[in-house]
């Protein structure tokens, strides 16, 4: 018989058994607003599964597990010979797997591919992000490998694939293939045209070896990168395989992995080039603009993983506050708390929204889809990201001691939180390529303007912040010194606007009184008092 004194009472029980999917109203009406009426059931039940898979017990603990026991790196084998692979805990290679079976490497050729994909990926970041950067590079490849229509007819067949074979073989022997990237270098970093690793043009049309080092290479087990290296006629983007047609391994160096505060489960390495051989993709000297392609999509999974971490902590906060009582009623029921909730969830529904929105404009493709993309990606990937840490630690706090426990899950989501910020250029990179879309092409402004528009007159504060971007782009003198103001202006008109016209009343209010109108403070929970706050939190509930 156990102590009367180790009775458990007023625990929540844990949020598991739920369509992660199917219980996120925000996600749910995106797809009603996105995808097609004759595609939406169909929509529903691919997302639902995936939903309900990310909400079971199992595959949070393949998540948990896939975090406790890093990846590991082995240099040689037994006998001494090189063979640089870096080993997975089965949990990783579960989540791998569900992941590109569901179609979370392929948008491109699919009726609302983009959207589609983007839901799925939001709904599979909360069972573990980290698994998320293979998956989010094999898809944003395709517009970079499309500036080679032979090298694309070759491998997007493989990188659209819903089969994961995780050996490392010739990819012509393989029924599916993941893609990773490295550009970045020890001494420049960000600035990738100070790279130095060397590419010798060999006599075979636009074969080439690479001499040089990579400081961050993600997924180092992936069949193929896409790099940068100075060519004879200046930065160019090569394609290099891991595994060469004969079958023989490329060169490809694993130096070590990086040690880093979160994406535990993920390896990022450092990798050495010497003599390695790498096809040639677009022109030489054009490297940046080939694989900017790439680029764009990935800073918009930022965003998009950084919604679905924020939509997670939110969950876990609201459940947590409904089952734990406090003072004679449910912690939820609590004015203050509840102010602190829908402030959160307000955060997390703007996210959301914004993310599908820009999925949305891939899926359109048109001139005036492709000129808002240009200035809202890097826009929304500066602010979305950068939101993501405070909402989850205050999340965390929303739980009390229980969230600071590894337990909880939640500090595995801080960790996790501000990565999406660094990944694929941090804040002061977005926001000069705000000011450069605004520079040098005036069709990116044009859309941006014409898309707040469409909300122009529903409510007075987002009216108010649209004038007062308009007057921040008319002084130009130090715009580069106020460029961090003005893109967050510009994303939270871009996320007021869309909330206006798509979101419920109450959440709307709630943005536009805290976010555009200055009666919020610095803090979530800091809501005006006199909104309908209770929708708000009952809205959010998982």
């Amino acid at each position: 018989m156990a102590p009367t004194t180790h009775t458990v009472s007023n625990q929540p029980p844990p949020l598991t058994g739920y369509d992660v999917f199917g219980s996120d109203r925000a996600l749910t009406e995106a797809m009603r607003r996105h995808i097609a009426p004759e595609s939406l059931a169909g929509v529903r039940d691919e997302l639902g599964e995936l939903g309900r898979a990310a909400g079971s017990a199992q595959v949070q603990e393949w998540g948990a597990l896939a975090n406790a026991h890093p990846p590991v790196l082995h240099t040689h084998d037994r006998y001494g010979h090189r063979v640089d692979e870096v080993e997975f805990h089965p949990a990783w290679h579960r989540l791998l797997g569900h992941a590109v079976g569901a179609g979370l490497t392929g948008a491109w050729t699919r009726p609302g591919g983009h959207v589609r994909r983007a839901a799925g990926f939001l709904v599979w970041t909360q069972a573990e992000a980290g698994h998320g950067c293979p998956l989010s590079m094999t898809h944003a490849a395709v517009p970079a490998l499309r500036t080679d229509p032979e090298l694309a007819a070759g491998w997007e067949p493989l990188l659209a694939s819903t089969v994961y074979e995780r050996e490392l073989r010739p990819v012509a022997a393989k029924a599916g293939a993941l893609l990773g990237m490295g550009m970045t270098e020890k001494q420049g970093g960000t600035d990738v045209r100070a790279n130095t690793t060397r590419a010798e043009p060999l006599a075979a049309e636009g074969e080439y070896l690479l001499t040089g080092h990579k400081w961050f290479c993600s997924a180092p087990m992936s069949d193929g990168f896409l790099v940068l290296a100075q060519a004879p006629g200046g930065l160019t983007c090569f394609l290099l395989p891991r595994v060469l047609p004969d079958g023989t391994r490329n060169t490809f160096a694993i130096q070590r992995l990086k040690d880093k505060l979160g994406n535990r489960s993920n390896a990022s390495a450092e990798v050495e080039f010497d003599g390695t051989w790498a096809r040639r993709v677009g022109e030489e000297g054009r490297g940046v603009n080939t694989i900017i392609g790439m680029v764009a999509a990935t800073r918009l999974d930022c965003a998009v993983g950084s919604a679905g971490l924020m939509r997670q902590a939110v969950a876990q906060a609201v459940h947590h506050c409904t089952y734990r009582t406090v003072s004679g009623g449910p912690l939820v029921d609590k004015p203050l708390m509840r102010n602190v909730l829908a402030d959160l969830a307000v955060e997390s529904e703007a996210a959301t929204v914004l993310a599908m929105r820009l999925a949305a404009a891939y899926d359109a493709d048109t001139e005036a889809e492709r000129a808002l993309l240009r200035i809202a990606v890097p826009a929304a990937k500066y602010w979305v990201t950068k939101r993501c840490a405070p909402l989850v630690a205050e999340a965390l706090e929303c739980l009390g001691g229980n969230g600071y426990v590894e337990e909880s899950g939640m500090p595995r989501l801080l960790r996790e939180a501000p990565l999406n910020s660094i990944w694929e250029g941090s804040g002061n990179v977005q926001a000069l390529d705000v000011l450069r879309a605004l520079r040098r092409e005036p069709m990116a402004l044009d859309a941006y303007l014409r898309e707040v528009g469409q909300a122009r007159g529903a409510d007075h504060r987002l009216d108010g912040a649209i004038r007062g971007v308009l007057t921040e782009l008319a002084d130009l003198d130090g715009i580069e010194a106020r460029a961090r103001r003005l893109t967050e202006r510009m994303a939270l008109v871009l996320q007021g606007s869309l909330l206006v016209r798509w979101a419920p009343p109450e959440v709307a209010d709630a943005f536009c009184a805290s976010r555009l109108g200055g009666d919020g403070g610095a803090a979530f929970g800091t809501l005006p008092h006199s909104l309908d706050l209770a929708s708000v939190v009952e809205r959010a509930r998982p």
